[in-house]
């Protein structure tokens, strides 16, 4: 009888600043949308535009099992703005990652129910969003991390498979374009461990290497981060290792039973952390489902 529930919260420092630290022990997060109970907001990803900060997160319920793209508007102070929802496919959508390119603002978010991974443009920032046809991916990828480097293009993902695939894979893709065609790394999975397979935010550059947070998925899903650094990447040839982890610390109370986002948006960090609520209320909704769908005649 456990529910995870997710805060999300921006942090006043670059990433950068949090990596050389190696500990988020001292950052003070200001927490944001929250809605408790049955509902949360999680995966947070953003880019600031015009002097505002557009945060797109994971709306999830727990009464529908479906999360949708919610986007909430900060000022220059990070003085709330707005909030409204901006994606809902009739799949579940998760781990909206946003990015600017060519002109345009583009998401990729976790959509691995779909049996695709799509790429949207937005016709109008930040609340229209179209699917882009030109974009095709081998593979339904799970948690997408797309970064431009090197004169390519690269994808970190989890593939679709077991549960403890899901949460312990890390493969990769290049491509010369944004849209592809994608070639799927020789090498994958280029690392297959439960405490740093599934990415978890913001890959960034760290000299000739890159730096992937992922998910230490040990003891609990969304246990920690663990900060991969990905070493000789080409597309023959990659080495990783962890170079430290990070947790949520006691001033985080309650949200202090686990950490799976870390995203740079400029000169802030985006995060959430977990609680483990003891509550039945989300299992009564579970049975409710599972009564209408035995019982309904059809």
């Amino acid at each position: 009888m456990r529910t995870d529930q997710w805060q999300t919260g921006i942090i006043r420092a670059p990433m950068a600043t949090i990596l050389r630290a190696e500990t988020l022990e001292g950052f003070t997060p200001q927490w944001i949308g929250n809605d408790h109970g049955m509902r949360f907001l999680a995966d947070p990803f953003g880019v600031w535009h015009e002097h505002n900060l557009y945060i797109f997160a994971e709306a999830y319920d727990y009464r529908t099992k479906c999360g949708k793209i919610d986007m909430l508007q900060y000022d220059s102070s990070l003085q709330f703005v707005r909030r409204a929802r901006v994606l809902s496919e009739p799949w579940h959508l998760s781990y909206p990652v946003v990015f600017h390119h060519e002109g345009s603002f583009w998401m990729l978010p976790e959509a691995h129910r779909s049996g695709h991974l799509t790429l949207y443009r937005a016709s109008t920032f930040p609340d229209v969003w179209e699917k882009n046809n030109q974009f095709t991916f081998p593979v339904a990828a799970i948690d997408a991390s797309p970064i431009f480097f090197k004169g390519l293009w690269w994808m970190f993902f989890s593939p679709p498979g077991t549960g403890r695939e899901k949460k312990s894979m890390l493969c990769a893709a290049f491509a010369d374009r944004l849209t592809g065609p994608w070639h799927l790394h020789p090498a994958n999975p280029i690392r297959e461990n439960l405490s740093s397979g599934r990415p978890g935010g913001t890959p960034i550059v760290d000299g000739n290497d890159l730096i992937l947070p992922t998910q230490d998925c040990t003891q609990t899903y969304g246990g920690g981060i663990s900060l991969v650094r990905l070493s000789g990447l080409s597309p023959t040839h990659c080495t990783t290792s962890v170079i430290h982890t990070l947790a949520a610390p006691k001033a985080f109370q309650p949200w202090t039973d686990g950490l799976h986002t870390l995203s740079a948006a400029g000169n802030v960090t985006l995060i959430d952390a977990k609680r483990i609520s003891h509550s039945p209320a989300r299992h009564a909704y579970d049975v409710k489902r599972w009564l209408q769908k035995t019982f309904v005649p059809r």
